[in-house]
């Protein structure tokens, strides 16, 4: 291979930022972005999905966002619908065994995959595959030898594996395949590169592993992005704790107020994964921590983001409303409404309009007094409503609200 460019070099920072990049770093992805530029042959980048369930958040772009960037570089998407994976379940930091999916669940929740990720790539000059069309096909004897170029050893230098193996817990051989059939999707499609999230470590340097096994000589590399926190800071996004996720199909008012909610701590994080700020823009927010006051970034934050999902306009309004709610203690123009035809228990009202997800929640949420009824808290689990008290505005938690008529 000739000397590498300083272009190439500098490219492959670029790509680069935010990523960890396996085995070689920087120099290995600088080299293949250069013999692409030499052959005339794009690379194929490789992003798995399995559609375990309907809809996407903002954890899910930071991968898309970086897939993104290769596109706009004329690099050929490989994205892979896990429909035959799906149905095993990730078990990437699962402390049990997932229920598999159904074919039919699969179909469904893929559907929705497609019009929420081209908000973010490029779908239309992606190659979209769906690794049931060969993993479905293949026979016994095609199954043990693709078994056989893996050991027992490797698998259980998983972490959660070898975790839940010491620990005593379950572990399903079924869940075995799963990083064995995602690894082979990298065989079959001759991947040059596999994005995925730092979970996806194993799996996705045993696709590297596999292309050796079956004889390529130059294997994919892996470029490894950070598990973006959901609105807690704590805990990775995730619709398993819907307080704290940001759906890419969130109304823009709810994504608009969510991502006003997180920590001071995130602010620069979110603008370095979920936007398409500089470097130096970014280096001059984190700078500017110090002296000026976090809401107004959080503010711009909020609108950028929200535009890029739902449009200028719709964050213009969701700005406007955000003040006259949050900030000047308002009710949004546009509250919901619902005829109530007798008494009911406030709980029954607030669960049926979908104003938490469940009891628990809403228990813990009045007893934090995050249920107010006009303007005051209300602290009692047991209350009811009556007809004679209405017309009434409950509000629940800091940005959902509902007018209860007769």
């Amino acid at each position: 291979m000739d000397k590498i460019e300083e272009k190439f070099i500098e490219q492959a920072e670029k790509l680069g930022r935010d990523c960890e990049i396996l085995p070689g770093g920087v120099l290995e992805l600088a080299r293949k972005l250069q013999k692409s530029a030499q052959t005339g042959v794009p690379l194929k980048i490789k992003l798995g999905m399995d559609p375990s369930r309907p809809d996407l958040h903002l954890g899910h772009t930071v991968v898309m966002r970086k897939i993104r960037e290769f596109q706009k570089l004329g690099h050929t998407l490989q994205l892979l619908v896990g429909g035959a994976t799906a149905m095993i379940g990730d078990p990437s930091g699962k402390s049990e065994t997932r229920p598999a999916l159904t074919m039919e669940q699969v179909e469904i929740n893929a559907k929705t995959y497609f019009s929420q990720i081209s908000k973010v790539i490029d779908v239309e000059s992606a190659n979209v595959l769906n690794n049931a069309d060969w993993l479905n096909k293949m026979s016994l004897p095609e199954i043990i030898n693709l078994a056989s170029k893996v050991t027992v050893a490797q698998i259980m230098t998983r972490d959660d594996f070898n975790l839940r193996f010491k620990e005593g817990r379950p572990i399903a051989i079924h869940e075995f395949f799963y990083p064995l059939m995602q690894a082979y999707d990298s065989v079959v499609l001759d991947c040059d590169i596999e994005l995925g999230g730092t979970d996806q470590r194993f799996n996705t340097l045993l696709g590297r592993e596999l292309q050796t096994a079956f004889g390529k000589k130059e294997p994919q590399i892996v470029m490894l992005l950070p598990l973006l926190e959901g609105t807690d800071g704590i805990k990775k996004m995730s619709k398993s704790y819907p307080e704290h996720c940001i759906s890419i199909c969130d109304k823009p008012s709810d994504m608009y107020g969510k991502i006003m909610s997180i920590p001071d701590e995130l602010i620069v994080r979110y603008y370095s994964l979920l936007t398409d700020l500089s470097n130096d823009e970014i280096e001059d927010i984190k700078n500017s921590l110090s002296c000026a006051n976090p809401r107004d970034l959080k503010m711009k934050l909020a609108h950028i983001i929200t535009e890029m999902y739902c449009g200028k306009d719709e964050a213009d309004k969701a700005q406007i409303e955000f003040v006259n709610v949050v900030q000047n203690k308002g009710v949004p123009s546009d509250i919901p409404v619902f005829i109530l035809t007798n008494d009911t228990t406030l709980s029954e009202i607030v669960i049926n309009n979908k104003l938490v997800e469940s009891k628990s929640e809403f228990k813990r949420l009045i007893t934090q007094g995050g249920v107010k009824i006009n303007d005051e808290k209300c602290l009692d689990i047991n209350a009811v409503i009556s007809l004679c008290d209405l017309p009434m505005i409950l509000k629940v938690g800091k940005r959902k609200f509902l007018k209860l008529i007769k």
